[in-house]
């Protein structure tokens, strides 16, 4: 049974002016397919101390897939908090969400999500559009066991 949690990362979603639905898709969407996994929800500002605590104390869990704070605004600095608590960076898993979302929005060049690893937490940033966190969760729901097996020294697939 995986442990996944799904840090949101939005200002008027943490003030309660808007109701996160990236995370809750997030969750619905690996919670309905075949991966066997208990997924909690946490919603933060886009400040890097709240950012960096939620991804810290949440460190030891499988993965952590962060959904908002990735695009160019001032404001958008969740890759950059990522890349200093990973040690560790896994390019493909980015790579792919980029270019297969390419191919949904010319936009998606736009984005700058990281994905590396911390001890033996996955961390990936996903967009935080709902169209974006559905297309995203997809891609990635395949390779998730697979990816904890290989860190705990399994075959390479």
């Amino acid at each position: 049974m995986l442990r996944i949690v799904v840090i949101t990362v939005s200002d008027r979603a943490y003030r309660g002016e808007y109701q996160d639905l990236s995370g809750p898709e997030i969750k619905n969407l690996i919670e309905n397919s075949e991966v066997e996994a208990v997924v909690s929800l946490i919603v933060v500002p886009d400040e890097a101390p709240e950012i960096r605590k939620a991804i810290t104390v949440n460190i030891g869990a499988d993965y952590i897939i962060t959904t908002g704070g990735t695009g160019i605004s001032p404001r958008d600095i969740t890759p950059q908090v990522t890349r200093e608590i990973c040690e560790i960076e896994l390019p493909g898993i980015s790579e792919m969400l980029r270019q297969e979302s390419y191919k949904e929005t010319k936009y998606a060049v736009l984005s700058r999500g990281y994905s590396g690893l911390k001890e033996n937490t996955i961390i990936v940033n996903f967009p935080g559009s709902l169209k974006a966190v559905k297309l995203c969760t997809r891609l990635i729901v395949p390779i998730l066991e697979h990816g904890i097996e290989m860190l705990g020294g399994g075959k390479h697939g």
